[in-house]
């Protein structure tokens, strides 16, 4: 009996030691020793009370949690700097292509050929229009399209680049058909429409001091990492990536001008894989709207299908406050069904630009991540949801992705850093993309672009 009093009398000054510990502050003078055998080995040598055991014990996890969260926050650090970085082998083959182009007839070939010139504003054909300076990304999409279709022979795509990268993106194509489909390839400075009049926000935003440093600056200086979840600070690292500010990314705004004599268009990213048909995209009434996109506000992953207007937006912003409702439905760029005859009865553009200028004036405090905030506002009322299955997100930045959903889906996302052509890319996502990568390419072999 004695005993047990004892030992409930121990445990009670034990548990008072604990509290006082947990309030107090760890003596500046307390020596942490480096592992559990080090602090036995000190117990024994320094005979130490209780209240110094626990205060050490306290010190070494506390220390161990900063340790492991500083690793957490440099290890989303390089995977940002890798996202945003070019690989060698990419580099590499829009180097070598770029040369074939000015070295090799084959290369330089008109695309399409004459005859198929009319396919190119015929409204009886399956338009995609893709937007990107990633040839072997654009060779994934443009592969998995017309191998995924039924009627490969009614598919025309849009691959618009830039200026640096026309030539070897021409290249690849001419030398690299995927006849039947009908593939056309254009700069941006080959559409006369794309000038500064047109587009004077988006140079403003390209070329102001200000925006650059943002996208390209010092991610870490001024920011308070002690008051930051690794995740959240993952999302803010994401939203600084500088794709955002490169008028590719911002093209799909001027489809209707851009493609004047087109009535309906699949606008696809650079980071999807095609898995299934989607000639009947074509066929879904989009009932007056213009934009048929999957919401991204309800699904089975609550991870990425729980996007809402709060997510994009700060919203103790007095003219976000005003204008929008936090708890309204996001939906999703990537795989958008575009209807541009209804577009072109629309101010979206206008609008568009305008909240973009609003952002710019307030030093990017009404939304920092991209292309979607703005379009969310513009094409605001002019959505039709779209089933969830036409296209699946998140490969690029959730592990814990469903693979059989992944089976399933008709298009699939890699939105997120872990592109599948980069290293960080998830590996047991990784094969839905390279199964499409041709591999015994010269061009790739020697670019050692090589199947993992």
């Amino acid at each position: 009996m004695m005993t047990l009093m004892v030992l409930q009398r121990l445990v009670r000054d034990f548990y008072k030691i604990l509290n006082e510990v947990k309030a107090g502050e760890i003596p500046p003078d307390l020596q942490l020793p480096d592992s559990f055998d080090q602090l036995v080995s000190d117990m024994k040598n320094n005979q130490y009370d209780a209240k110094t055991f626990a205060f050490m014990l306290r010190g070494m996890m506390e220390k161990h949690e900063r340790e492991i969260r500083e690793s957490k926050f440099a290890e989303l650090m390089n995977k940002h700097f890798a996202a945003s970085s070019i690989p060698k082998g990419i580099h590499c083959l829009s180097l070598r292509l770029t040369d074939e182009y000015s070295s090799n007839a084959h290369a330089r070939k008109q695309l399409p050929p004459p005859e198929l010139l009319p396919l190119l504003s015929d409204n009886s054909y399956h338009h995609f229009i893709l937007s990107t300076d990633n040839i072997l990304a654009a060779s994934v999409v443009v592969a998995s399209t017309v191998q995924s279709s039924l009627k490969p022979e009614k598919i025309v795509f849009h691959v618009i680049t830039d200026k640096k990268t026309y030539a070897g993106m021409h290249s690849w194509f001419a030398l690299n058909p995927v006849t039947p489909a009908v593939v056309e390839i254009k700069s941006i400075h080959q559409f006369d429409w794309l000038t500064r009049e047109n587009v004077p926000v988006l140079e403003a935003v390209e070329n102001q001091n200000g925006i650059r440093n943002y996208y390209h600056g010092n991610h870490i200086a001024g920011a308070n990492l002690s008051d930051i979840s690794p995740r959240k600070f993952a999302s803010k690292l994401q939203a600084r990536s500088p794709k955002y500010i490169s008028l590719l990314n911002h093209l799909r705004i001027y489809l209707p001008e851009l493609f004047p004599n087109l009535d309906k268009v699949v606008f696809l990213d650079d980071d999807v894989v095609i898995q299934r048909d989607l000639s009947p995209l074509w066929e879904i009434d989009l009932e007056g709207k213009v934009n048929g996109a999957v919401e991204t506000c309800r699904g089975e992953d609550e991870w990425v299908m729980s996007k809402h207007f709060r997510n994009y937006f700060n919203f103790s912003h007095p003219l976000i406050a005003r204008n929008l409702d936090p708890d309204e439905c996001a939906w999703a760029y990537g795989m958008n069904i575009f209807d541009l005859h209804a577009w072109r009865r629309t101010n979206i553009r206008e609008i568009y630009h305008s909240w973009l200028k609003e952002n710019l004036k307030s030093n990017l405090t009404m939304w920092k991540l991209g292309t979607l905030p703005p379009a969310l506002i513009a094409f605001k009322g002019l959505v039709h949801p779209i089933d969830p299955s036409w296209h699946m997100l998140g490969l690029g930045y959730q592990n814990n992705t469903n693979i059989e959903s992944v089976k399933k889906a008709a298009v699939i996302h890699y939105n997120g850093q872990s592109k599948p052509w980069l290293q960080i890319g998830f590996e047991h996502l990784r094969p839905f993309w390279t199964k499409y990568v041709n591999y015994s390419n010269d061009f790739l072999r020697n670019c050692h672009i090589l199947e993992a």
